[in-house]
């Protein structure tokens, strides 16, 4: 059942499953509802918990993100640990954090053209059915503020460089599965830029689908799903999935 999470904010998650914590992080836009079949599906074999990120789903509303929000982010999982009596925690999103046992990061890429992001936040204010759906989905009747916030803090980026991340990945120190679809329409170079990311992270394994489109984990699920099993039962040394790590 989902419950909250009091920190400096109310932040909301849900959970499904036993065994061995898997944190389940929503990119921007979407949220733990969105993540109902990752739930489901890694929830027969872990402990699957997905979190509301500050200001989305069913989290308190922020009427601004911090250019920092995806540190606070990082922090509210932490929060999450604490609350949960997680020592430590393999991370599925688009963002990590510390006491990570590792990371699959799907369709993530280190910078966007400060001309994508933009036109990305241009095709927001479309309001095209199928987003507005899928935005209602994930936060509810006001989600119009929370892609608002979101579109704010992109064109922020954007005058930055579009640069997401400010430290080397070669410090990353936890295995690292890297997805992604060679046919992704929005990102740029993405493929590449997941091969450079690869060659930067000491423990990293790369897997690339020639199909789908953007996220892999809903484009090409099966795919994802199946590379995502296989790592993380080598982290077990293939012993299942069953206990703590």
């Amino acid at each position: 059942m989902p419950r909250y999470l009091r920190s400096s904010s109310n932040l909301f998650y849900r959970e499904q499953g036993r065994w061995m914590p898997l944190l389940i992080l929503p990119g921007n836009t979407a949220s733990s509802a969105v993540q109902a079949g990752e739930l489901a599906y890694f929830g027969e074999r872990y402990h699957a918990v997905a979190l509301d990120l500050p200001g989305t789903g069913r989290s308190e509303r922020i009427d601004a993100w911090p250019d920092d929000w995806w540190r606070e982010g990082a922090r509210g999982a932490v929060g999450l640990l604490d609350h949960l009596s997680v020592a430590q925690v393999v991370v599925m999103a688009q963002q990590a954090l510390h006491r990570v046992r590792a990371v699959v990061a799907d369709s993530c890429v280190t910078r966007q053209p400060p001309e994508v992001l933009r036109a990305e936040v241009a095709s927001h204010g479309q309001r095209y059915p199928e987003a507005v759906a899928f935005w209602r989905l994930a936060h509810g009747e006001d989600w119009e503020q929370v892609v608002e916030a979101d579109s704010d803090l992109m064109l922020r980026v954007a005058k930055r460089g579009g640069r997401w991340f400010d430290r080397s990945l070669s410090e990353i120190g936890c295995p690292v599965l890297l997805t992604g679809s060679l046919q992704d329409a929005i990102l740029h170079d993405g493929a590449a830029q997941m091969m450079e990311m690869a060659e930067q992270i000491p423990e990293s394994q790369l897997v690339l689908v020639n199909g789908g489109d953007h996220p892999l984990m809903w484009s090409r699920s099966e795919d994802f799903r199946r590379a995502v099993d296989a790592f993380l039962t080598s982290l077990r040394g293939g012993d299942g999935a069953s206990g703590d790590v």
